[in-house]
């Protein structure tokens, strides 16, 4: 959320009103809503003062807290509306009769209140749009286009589809990501336990040795005396670091900037790959989804970009629509970003030269898909020999400084 400057004019006097809003429309449209009368000039962003800043804060640990809507639930409800529009009930009655059957209390509430503004003569996207967090930016430009062409059934059919994909693509990666994750948990534990155990029956026997013990013991040592000494320090300090660092990260557009931007560095071993592939499949499928639906391409490439989480990349894509409004065609402006092959460009030229540019777009989205679902399926031959690095580094570190001082008092007693 951002914050902008709203001028508005009455009776010959201008004002200015802070508002706090998804994007300069939805700060013009709330201002609209929420002072009748009024001549709205112009919104410009704005930076928060020092209060705004700290309820901001406040408010972002508080939702840290609060169970998110789990998209399955929200696919379902979004499905259920499809399917009882098409049958011809009206949108009012379909969302009444899903706040009613959905087990979600978050969601309940939202598509009661969805429901209740509706009844007071609100169109459906204007409803929606206070709960654009909640349901994303596709939720609300599939709304619209809904709304529009006045077959909310087909258009919430395709997000059910969208969504569907995303959820699924999530799932894999999480599901390919929890072996080598407990993996590796284990291993800290392990490692842990034997220092915090098996070390200390040798320190006496170690400090008896008049010579320097070797770097490998002198590292164990020095672990063993942290540990049993500062453990409970050690685990807050890292605590605090973490919570911190994810404050810092959701809150602070540069540092999150700098973070995205190495996170997509090629010297990150396979997880440049993956963000990469992912970001830029959940980027056209949207996209192509939204022109396919008749969407005009400067809106779909709007919404498309806000489903993408990297800022890094955001900011290039963000790029795009700003050269297509300057009369470059979509794919100079995409070849400008330097974030599609030059194979997936020509395509796009040839979908926009034979107006196929939505079938060009399900292909380049496929191509996307093709590379990050073989990322996943091949994850753990990926991460195995990352894994037998860390292993056999840990052993051979424990084995050196347990066995090392042992030889050398077995040639002193020689």
């Amino acid at each position: 959320m951002n914050y902008y400057k709203v001028t508005m004019s009455h009776r010959g006097k201008r004002t200015h009103e802070v508002i706090k809003a998804q994007s300069k429309i939805s700060a013009l449209r709330s201002a609209k809503q929420n002072f009748t009368g009024f001549n709205i000039i112009k919104a410009e962003e704005t930076t928060p003062d020092l209060g705004a800043k700290m309820v901001d804060m406040l408010e972002g640990v508080k939702k840290s807290f609060e169970p998110k809507i789990d998209i399955g639930n929200k696919i379902s409800s979004i499905r259920q509306i499809a399917v009882m529009t098409d049958a011809g009930i009206s949108i009012h009655d379909s969302i009444e009769e899903v706040a009613k059957n959905t087990e979600n209390a978050k969601l309940k509430n939202i598509f009661t209140v969805i429901g209740n503004d509706i009844n007071a003569g609100k169109g459906i996207g204007d409803s929606i749009e206070p709960y654009r967090d909640e349901f994303g930016h596709v939720a609300l430009a599939m709304t619209n286009l809904g709304e529009k062409t006045g077959n909310i059934a087909g258009a919430y059919h395709k997000l059910a589809n969208i969504l569907e994909s995303i959820r699924d693509n999530t799932k894999k990666f999480k599901k390919a990501i929890r072996t080598p994750m407990i993996t590796f948990a284990a291993m800290g534990v392990a490692f842990t336990i034997l220092i915090m155990v098996v070390v200390p029956k040798f320190k006496e026997m170690f400090e008896k040795f008049e010579s320097a013990l070797p770097i490998p013991t002198q590292i164990l040592l020095a672990l063993e005396h942290i540990l049993n000494n500062y453990g409970l320090y050690v685990m807050m300090v890292l605590a605090g670091i973490t919570f911190s660092g994810i404050h810092t990260y959701k809150n602070s557009k540069e540092f999150k900037y700098k973070v995205d931007k190495l996170l997509v560095n090629p010297k990150f071993y396979l997880i440049h790959k993956i963000i990469f592939f992912a970001t830029m499949h959940k980027y056209t499928l949207v996209f192509g989804e939204l022109v396919k639906s008749g969407i005009p391409v400067s809106e779909a490439l709007d919404t498309a970009v806000g489903m993408v989480d990297n800022l890094y990349i955001k900011q290039k894509l963000l790029t795009v629509n700003a050269n297509i409004s300057r009369g470059i065609s979509l794919s100079d402006a995409f070849e400008q970003t330097e974030l599609f092959e030059n194979m997936l460009l020509q395509m796009i030229r040839a979908g926009e030269s034979s107006g196929q540019l939505d079938a060009m777009l399900e292909k380049v989205e496929g191509y996307y898909d093709g590379r990050f679902q073989d990322l996943i399926d091949n994850l753990a031959a990926y991460i195995e020999p990352i894994m037998l690095f860390f292993i056999a580094g840990l052993v051979l570190l424990m084995a050196l400084g347990i066995f090392m001082p042992m030889w050398d008092l077995g040639k002193a007693v020689k």
